[in-house]
């Protein structure tokens, strides 16, 4: 049962056809009274059948999915479908009207913010009603993400790990289903607090993904949000097998994953990173990533940083600059799991 919420929504999850309209939750801030943020939310419905609730925005600044989902509210009649779909294109609302991965108003990272609170923030009472009344409803989860403005990526989709095997399983058919060029387990080095995470403990069949970045749009990540949330509502059933696009451009069927903390590379001081490779080529552990020049005093030695894993290189920092701390590239290397 959801606890107290101040969220409303302007849409009957129950009732069939196609609703637009919002989650509104008050907010009262220095320049507005009685104000109110407010999320686009699209409910189509079509009898019996699966729910997938499809989300992008979560962070502001990652623009695929929350292009993708926009046609699919305009394109997709509820006829077309045997099942529900609840469709948050703008999840994070006030961080994406700013660009930006976390929000203005609160400073969260809402996707460090699950289960939320719904007395806390506005980050932590968007978590808390997709936590206790959106997650319920559904069978399926599809979370589109990006690198956003601070990394590139290879355009992936992202299996969740599952704690119980046949759940483990049901993600990966998921996230094959999407079909995009490479298949990639992250775990987060056990991060309990993002919406994916929080899925698979909510039971839902849950796919992720991580499509290219650099703060932009990329038309062929683009392309693969847009065939792969087909795929999966095929997968699933609520769409008819004939829905599915034809398949994109595909991967060698192997699964990657980040292979704990030694898959992340990371600043050692301030200064301009200089990578030593593209992404997709293949490094070793003990091999330099890259060099760290010194704005500060240009005329000492770049500082190296080295790969703590063998594999291949899956993002890399997008803008030059970088403080101690920043990631500046991960290492994706073969699944050691079952599949």
């Amino acid at each position: 049962m959801a606890r107290n919420t101040t969220v409303s929504a302007s849409v009957d999850f129950e009732r069939d056809g196609k609703q637009t309209g919002y989650l509104t939750i008050p907010h009262s801030p220095h320049e507005d009274a009685w104000g109110a943020t407010r999320l686009p939310v699209c409910v189509i419905r079509n009898g019996s059948g699966p729910t997938a609730i499809l989300m992008a925005g979560n962070h502001g600044d990652e623009y695929e999915g929350q292009i993708a989902l926009g046609e699919l509210i305009r394109g997709l009649e509820p006829e077309r479908i045997c099942g529900r779909l609840i469709i948050l294109p703008t999840l994070n609302l006030p961080a994406v009207a700013a660009g930006r991965r976390t929000s203005p108003v609160d400073g969260l990272n809402l996707n460090r913010t699950f289960p939320g609170d719904p007395a806390g923030s506005i980050s932590q009472q968007i978590t808390a009603y997709v936590s206790e009344v959106i997650y319920p409803l559904g069978d399926v989860l599809v979370d589109l993400h990006s690198g956003g403005s601070s990394l590139d990526i290879l355009p992936s989709a992202i299996v969740e790990p599952a704690p119980d095997a046949a759940h483990m399983r049901r993600n990966i058919a998921a996230v094959a289903a999407f079909g995009a060029p490479l298949t990639v387990v992250i775990g987060n080095l056990g991060e309990a607090r993002t919406s994916t995470a929080a899925a698979v403990r909510a039971g839902l069949t849950t796919v992720g993904t991580e499509m290219a970045g650099q703060g932009t749009v990329s038309r062929e990540a683009l392309a693969i949000c847009r065939r792969g949330v087909r795929n999966v509502l095929a997968h699933a059933g609520i769409l008819p097998a004939d829905a599915a696009p034809p398949a994109g451009p595909t991967g060698s069927g192997a699964v990657l994953e980040i292979p704990g903390p030694a898959g992340y590379v990371y600043a050692t001081r301030d200064g301009i990173f200089e990578a030593a490779h593209g992404l997709g080529a293949r490094v070793a552990a003990g091999e330099r990533a890259g060099l760290i020049h010194d704005i500060h005093a240009p005329w000492r030695d770049p500082e190296p940083v080295f790969y703590g894993a063998d594999g291949i290189l899956f993002a890399r920092r997008q803008p030059g600059r970088v403080t101690h701390g920043n990631c500046c590239a991960v290492v994706a290397a073969p699944y050691a799991g079952e599949l």
